[in-house]
């Protein structure tokens, strides 16, 4: 089936987007015939063998038949990720100890994104290339914009106003192919939603973005085990009205970067608990 992109409900991208990007999209097709996707970047990367997590930031691969240390930049525990055996790809990088870093493990026949700078530059690819319906003729105009004690992501500037976005990465993948965050307690994503909160109710324009990661996720939830305080912000963010978005992406062997939706929305079983 050819890739057809669809209209702004966010499964696709939409024409417009789509015609944008048709220079790119001639160059590299949909993935594979079983998954409708556009075009977003590209990483130079090599091929390896997941062996194992030595710490919080580094693992451990084969890469040609030698053993190489590799930077984790995403603190999640990725134990449904990181599994020794697994395929990935590492890029080269110039680091005083480390020579490579870890980009994305292989996912059924594709590779989800682990690697959070990845993750992060295929958002503001999106975004300024208007691929997102819900951030159309915006763009990004500053990183990393102190509020407050905290420090969110992005600002980004649209036509007639301003938005302060905060993005997680959810690599997780529930039992019914949910992309979750967070896998694991974290006092950084607490604070952060915090602050989106008090922010929203002081009147300012927050979005949360919680990238999918993995192919063919189907809808985004905050996962409860790995952080209850953050499920109930998350909850309490929804309930408030803050803007939650879930564009979802995935790489090919090649470190080609797709999108797959925009948005897949949220859950219906969790917004029905809430």
């Amino acid at each position: 089936m050819p890739f057809q992109p669809d209209d702004e409900k966010g499964s696709l991208l939409n024409r417009d987007m789509w015609r944008a990007g048709t220079r790119e999209g001639r160059r590299h097709p949909p993935a594979s015939p079983g998954i409708n996707s556009a075009w977003i970047s590209r990483v130079d990367v090599e091929q390896c063998t997941f062996l194992e997590r030595l710490n919080r930031f580094v693992g451990l691969v084969d890469l040609g038949g030698s053993k190489e240390k590799v930077h984790i930049t995403n603190t999640g525990r990725l134990y449904d990720i990181l599994i020794p055996g697994t395929p990935c790809l590492v890029s080269r990088i110039n680091g005083k100890k480390l020579k490579y870093r870890l980009i994305a493990v292989k996912s059924g026949s594709h590779y989800a994104i682990v690697d959070t700078i990845t993750q992060m530059k295929a958002f503001e690819a999106s975004v300024n290339s208007g691929f997102l319906f819900y951030l159309k003729g915006c763009r990004v105009a500053s990183r990393a914009p102190r509020i407050g004690k905290s420090i969110l992501d992005y600002k980004i500037d649209c036509e007639d106003t301003s938005i302060l976005v905060e993005v997680k990465s959810a690599v997780l993948r529930g039992p019914r192919d949910e992309a979750m965050y967070p896998d694991c307690p974290t006092l950084r994503g607490r604070r952060h939603v915090m602050e989106l909160i008090r922010l929203a109710s002081e009147g300012s324009k927050v979005m949360l973005v919680m990238i999918a990661a993995f192919p063919r996720a189907r809808c985004f939830m905050p996962y409860r085990e790995g952080d209850p305080i953050v499920y109930d912000l998350i909850s309490r963010a929804y309930r408030l009205g803050v803007d939650i978005r879930s564009p979802s992406y995935f790489m090919n062997e090649h470190g080609i970067i797709y999108m797959e939706s925009s948005d897949i929305g949220l859950c219906p079983w969790w917004i029905n608990t809430i």
